[in-house]
Order: C-alpha cells, then structure tokens, then sequence
C-alpha cells in the first residue's frame, strides 16, 4: 500500500497542477473519480494485467472510460498505460483528492462518539475544530458506546482522545510503570 502510494505521488501531484493551472480541478477530480472506478472493475483489473502491448491497455481503458474523459484526461491515462502504471489510478485518485482538500483547505475530521451527539454539539466542534486546524472542517460521525462516554476526534495525524475508555486506558499504563 505505501509502495503503491508513493508511486501514484507524482502521478496525483502532476494531475492537479494541470488542474490548477488551467482552473478545472473539479472536472480532473471528476475524471480521476470515474477512471478508478474503472480500474477498480475485477474484469477491468483482469484484462491490464493480462495485456502486453500499453497502446491496447490505454485504448481499452479509454473506450471504457467513454466521453467521461477529455482530450487531457486520455492524455493522462495514456502515460500511466505505458508506464504500466493504470492499476494506481484508485490511490492517484486519492491523492488527488488530498491536494484538493488541501488547497481549498478542507478537512475530514471522524468522530468517534460514546453516544449520538446533537445538533447544537456538533456545531460548536465544528466551529471549534476549524479555529485549531484553520480550515473548513467536515465531520464524518459515528457512535461507539465501548467508549464508555466521551468522544475520539481524528484529524489526519492528530488524534484527540477524550473518551472514559481512553483515560482509564492512561491510568492504567501511568500505575504500570
């Protein structure tokens, strides 16, 4: 997985500045959304793996893909065909979607609650995890009631634990030692 990431990277990262640079990161962020569903396909996945020739692969993909791609998206599947490289479509897609969210300064934060939490709860976290990352903040909820109460908030690399079960769990390394 790491390995697939770092090749899909460059790939990603060359798609949005094209993107950015002609203003049409939505529609490459569409194309690149379509196509790894495309790649995701186990008949699709079957028939890459299996062809030798890359102008096949990419023709192939293309007509599948369909008037879903512009000229400069078929361009893009074209040079990942002949760097054998279409199989990475899905994590270049993802990374994709992290330089977008980037840029417009977007974030997905999950929270892990110990019960369902209500409306006027989540606007105040809303409005409070935007101020600390200072960005727009999109809450992904779930419930976990093991948590016993509290709630675990994760934002990319930062993690805020503040449910029962995470302070006991504290406690409970900080009389270990």
């Amino acid at each position: 997985m790491a390995e697939e990431k770092t090749i899909a990277r460059p790939y990603a990262k060359a798609a949005f500045e094209y993107a950015v640079e002609h203003e049409a990161i939505d529609n490459w962020a569409t194309m690149l959304g379509f196509a790894s569903e495309v790649a995701k396909d186990q008949q699709v996945v079957e028939f890459l793996t299996n062809a030798d020739k890359t102008q096949l692969m990419a023709d192939f993909f293309i007509s599948v893909c369909g008037e879903q791609l512009d000229e400069h998206g078929q361009n893009f599947i074209r040079v990942m065909a002949e760097n054998k490289r279409l199989g990475v479509l899905p994590s270049v897609c993802d990374e994709f979607l992290e330089l977008q969210a980037e840029h417009l300064k977007q974030i997905t934060v999950r929270v892990t609650s110990a019960t369902e939490l209500s409306k006027p709860q989540l606007q105040t976290l809303t409005e409070a995890l935007e101020k600390r990352l200072a960005r727009s903040v999109q809450l992904d909820c779930c419930v976990d009631s093991s948590l016993i109460a509290g709630m675990v908030i994760t934002a990319g690399d930062l993690v805020i634990d503040s449910s029962v079960k995470g302070q006991l769990s504290k406690l409970s390394d900080t009389l270990k030692a």
